[in-house]
């Protein structure tokens, strides 16, 4: 019998996949799509102190075989969503983890304290969304990224995880940054910053010029962030994110180092598909004569 279940230190999830910020609406809502008992977690929309509005359209748009995006981190603002969302979240059929954002570390802390008081099972702290007008990115810095993880891991008691850049120079000090100020596990990665111009308009394709760029074409950046962080940090739990769309991708991920997968811009093309990625999932593992998830992790082979 194949075992997917997988842990992130003291967390145990069912299955590595687990549905990335941003990309399964508050969870509440994704519900009605898909089926969350195929995920071991599901990440909500990012959440602010005070509502934000967002950046104008356009926000999104296709780019080769990935994806552009510029949302600007839309949202109600904190006491909003506890309200809006919060009473659903217990009914979920999957751990609902929080995401906070802020412009300071004690507004992220505020925001941390306001998503576990709405039940969420763990927080993930946004530390690499490209998209804020005139703020600098906070895992771009250790002291940041340490004072932002810092503020958070006072304000809350249940487990957090600092989601990180692949525009980072050094992914191993940002990493390590943020294990010591109390992280439990990292979020490798984000998207990369990128842009697009319609040659027809000589527009740019999002309003705000620059964005995020995700996708498949991601996928071997956010695994090198993984196997160096892993090389300099190898018992913390990682969780890879960037360019899932096979079953390969995901046991790539695993050998690399991460004990758990994000699925996100598939999504968009297709919101089902957590299905088929567990299903190749298992039919490689029969094909590789493995029983358990767990046995993929970190084996990847020098030559």
């Amino acid at each position: 019998m194949i075992d997917l279940g997988t842990t992130l230190g003291s967390v145990e999830l069912r299955t590595p996949l687990i549905g990335a910020a941003g990309t399964v609406g508050s969870v509440v809502d994704f519900a009605g799509v898909a089926d969350l008992s195929l995920y071991g977690a599901a990440v909500a929309k990012s959440v602010s102190e005070e509502p934000w509005e967002g950046r104008p359209a356009p926000r999104l748009a296709p780019s080769g075989l990935g994806m552009l995006n510029s949302i600007g981190i839309q949202n109600p603002g904190i006491e909003a969503w506890v309200e809006q969302v919060g009473p659903y979240l217990a009914d979920l059929d999957v751990p609902v983890w929080g995401s906070a954002v802020g412009k300071t570390a004690a507004e992220f802390g505020r925001v941390a304290a306001g998503l576990e008081r709405a039940g969420v099972q763990a927080i993930e702290i946004n530390l690499s969304c490209p998209n804020l007008e005139g703020h600098g990115m906070f895992a771009l810095d250790r002291d940041a990224t340490g004072a932002v993880v810092g503020a958070v891991r006072q304000a809350v008691g249940i487990p957090i995880g600092a989601k990180l850049s692949p525009n980072a120079e050094d992914i191993g000090a940002i990493s390590s940054a943020a294990v010591a100020a109390g992280a439990d596990w990292l979020v490798l990665t984000n998207t990369v910053w990128g842009a697009g111009i319609d040659i027809r308009t000589r527009r740019p394709l999002l309003s705000g010029l620059i964005g995020g760029y995700s996708g498949p074409p991601l996928k071997p950046i956010a695994l090198r962030c993984v196997l160096e962080t892993r090389r300099v940090l190898p018992e913390v739990p990682i969780i890879g994110c960037g360019g899932v769309t096979r079953g390969a991708d995901v046991l790539e991920f695993l050998l690399a180092g991460a004990s758990a997968v994000c699925l996100g811009t598939a999504h968009f093309d297709r919101p089902r598909i957590a299905g088929k990625i567990l299903d190749e999932v298992r039919l490689l593992m029969a094909d590789h004569e493995m029983t358990s998830i767990r046995d993929y992790i970190g084996a990847v082979q020098p030559w």
